[in-house]
């Protein structure tokens, strides 16, 4: 691991968010010995090693729902207001430790220290919001045609949710599923990807200090990471998850609502997008540049929400694509820590491989790239991980 990264001292801000060289994989409200196989942390910056995480496994995995079944015997029975006070204590903590917990998310995964810390921000803010939902958490009442009854309704919590996280927002999709479950009275077990494993255990223990100081249990935010095979498959079969929220693959999310629809259970899944720009010949034309930029470029497009197409009208069509590829010309790509970048790295070699597969089925099927797709190499782009953003017609 290097020590040091654009002026970074990594030793220094690991031992901040209480992360090891070698790490366990489950959390119970205790870290569990887990011994499973490493996982390796690997930063898509420079493809070093950032630190390893042992694998939890199948009896990891029983442990843990076995302290969430009971924590939330306790969680549930806490009054809204009170879970809120618990939250609004998670977004003061997170406000602590946002400059840390940016730079881990941007060293993890690759993207820019300024979308970072804007993650966490994220999560402060469904803190904040979260705190007011709790005292809002209403039910209807109405007449009834029984004399001296009247009829009402009144919410439950579900149980234990089953979090299933990707790499790109390794942080706040987390954030907006446990803030709004544990004011509900929910519990949570969190499976992140393996790819980001860091910043969920650093996530992890800042939780877990909150929930300490107010004297509930530590299950109440509870934590696998591990494999799809031995990990995400016994979540989604899981009958006592009655919730899973997933993101992800447009595959992945048809393996989980196929699976968790045959046991009647619910989710929620947030994957993979198609999105397009509409520009009109009467768009603001700077405007759409700014925003077909940020939609498509940020995060090295690398969001279910990024900007996938444009639907130009073609009075405008040859004076847009020309200022957007002289945009695209300027954009500053490398390392995600320096102030001055603005794309950093895809997050392994395997995700530039498949964006080379998909350039050239573009071009047998007729396509032409109008600017970059190209791999970025030399000592300004270690690892592998590097493109230029493309734009194709």
């Amino acid at each position: 691991m290097n020590k040091k990264m654009l002026n970074i001292d990594i030793t220094k801000l690991f031992k901040m968010l209480g992360i090891a060289e070698t790490n366990d994989g489950a959390f119970n409200g205790q870290w569990l010995k887990t011994g499973g196989k490493p996982i390796e942390s690997v930063t898509p910056i420079n493809g070093s090693v950032l630190a390893a995480v042992n694998a939890a496994e199948a009896e990891d995995y029983e442990k843990v729902m076995s302290s969430a079944q009971e924590a939330f015997k306790t969680w549930r029975m806490v009054p809204a207001p009170k879970r809120g006070d618990v939250i609004q204590s998670l977004g003061n903590e997170l406000r602590k430790h946002k400059d840390n917990l940016g730079t881990l998310v941007s060293l993890e995964m690759g993207k820019i220290k300024v979308e970072g810390d804007g993650e966490v921000q994220e999560m402060i803010d469904i803190c904040d919001f979260a705190v007011g939902l709790s005292r809002q958490l209403y039910g209807k009442t109405m007449h009834s045609e029984r004399l001296q009854n009247r009829m009402y309704e009144q919410w439950h919590p579900l149980g234990i949710l089953g979090l299933i996280t990707s790499f790109n927002f390794p942080t706040a999709v987390w954030a907006w599923n446990f803030a709004v479950g544990s004011v509900c009275g929910d519990v949570t077990i969190w499976k992140p990807s393996s790819q980001v494993p860091l910043c969920a255990i650093a996530t992890t223990r800042i939780v877990h200090k909150v929930l300490k100081e107010h004297g509930y249990p530590g299950a109440v935010a509870s934590l696998l990471i591990g494999s799809g095979s031995v990990i995400g498959e016994r979540m989604i079969a899981d009958r006592r998850i009655p919730l899973i929220s997933a993101t992800g693959s447009t595959r992945m999310g048809k393996r989980i609502g196929e699976v968790v629809g045959s046991r009647l259970g619910r989710t929620i899944l947030e994957l993979g997008g198609n999105n397009a720009v509409i520009i009109s010949h009467r768009s603001n034309l700077q405007m759409a540049l700014q925003a077909t930029l940020f939609g498509a470029v940020g995060t090295a497009g690398q969001r279910c929400t990024s900007t996938r197409r444009l639907i130009i009208h073609e009075n405008v069509y040859d004076t847009f694509v020309n200022c957007l590829i002289d945009a695209y010309k300027q954009v500053r790509i490398g390392n995600p820590l320096d102030a001055n970048v603005l794309m950093g790295p895809l997050i392994d070699p395997y995700a530039v491989d498949n964006m080379q597969i998909a350039l050239q089925r573009l071009k047998k099927e007729g396509g032409r790239v109008l600017y970059g797709g190209d791999v970025l190499e030399g000592p300004t782009y270690p690892g592998g991980t590097y493109v230029k953003p493309c734009i194709a017609e």
